[in-house]
């Protein structure tokens, strides 16, 4: 409760701050809008927010979705073939240093300012974390461990599926917590390029206008869905792995000599 409660008391002194700040007029409405002004902002226009939602939801999901298939398939493959895993490794990291709005204009003479277009960017954010997170995991098994097996008469696939695959879910969730996050966030960089809904749409239409207020608004939204996701694969991971957090629990708080 203690590490629940302090970041809950820090974030309720910073709001309450803002309010004051706000109230007293020390910084401008229109530039920094009270916390009670961008609570409003979700009654009133609530089917509004909803109507953006929808089409961010669905790229990142659909791109979120697609990105661990294609991930666990590349990390797989980097597994069972060194040239491979040499072949395709430099690509990975090249791919993540090349900035979204350097290719912008590419992506939307590939794909135009469709969804498939949040979709590809999607993908491009998260598939790097969620492939090199599994493909670290199976790196961390023994390689005695795998010579023993093999030694009992054990196939490749039973090294794999027995071995391998458990030991690489710790590091397959951490990757994919990683890519939860980034998914909402690249598909409001997505919306910035061009579409009629989204929340990245509607952010851009508000800042045009200098309403503040809709975009400190969709910024929470934009929190709210990506801890929503970042929530469900902690879930998901604790599922998974529950018998990996008991046996880290045993060594929380260590016995007391006598």
């Amino acid at each position: 409760m203690k590490n629940k409660l302090l970041p809950l008391g820090l974030f309720v002194v910073l709001v309450l701050l803002w309010q004051w700040l706000s109230s007293r007029a020390v910084i401008a409405f229109w530039i920094v809008p009270s916390p009670l002004d961008v609570l409003k902002v979700f009654p009133q226009k609530s089917d509004l927010i909803w109507h953006h939602l929808q089409p961010t939801l669905l790229a990142a999901l659909t791109g979120l979705l697609v990105s661990i298939v294609i991930g666990s398939l590349t990390a797989i493959a980097m597994d069972a073939s060194r040239y491979f895993k040499q072949l395709i490794y430099p690509y990975l990291v090249i791919s993540q240093t090349i900035p979204i709005i350097a290719v912008a204009p590419l992506i939307i003479i590939w794909f135009g300012y469709g969804v498939s277009a949040k979709i590809f960017i999607v993908i491009l954010m998260c598939f790097f974390p969620i492939t090199l997170g599994l493909f670290a995991g199976f790196q961390q098994v023994p390689v005695e461990q795998i010579r023993l097996m093999k030694a009992m008469g054990a196939s490749p696939y039973k090294c794999f599926r027995y071995l391998k695959l458990p030991a690489s879910l710790p590091g397959f969730f951490t990757g994919l917590k990683l890519a939860a996050t980034y998914s909402v966030m690249a598909a409001v960089i997505g919306e910035w390029l061009g579409g009629s809904a989204g929340l990245g749409i509607y952010m851009t239409r508000a800042t045009k206008s200098f309403q503040t207020a809709d975009v400190f608004a969709v910024i929470f939204v934009i929190i709210v869905l990506s801890m929503a996701l970042f929530g469900l694969v902690a879930a998901l991971d604790r599922f998974f792995l529950s018998w990996r957090y008991r046996h880290q629990d045993e060594y929380i708080e260590p016995k007391k000599l006598p």
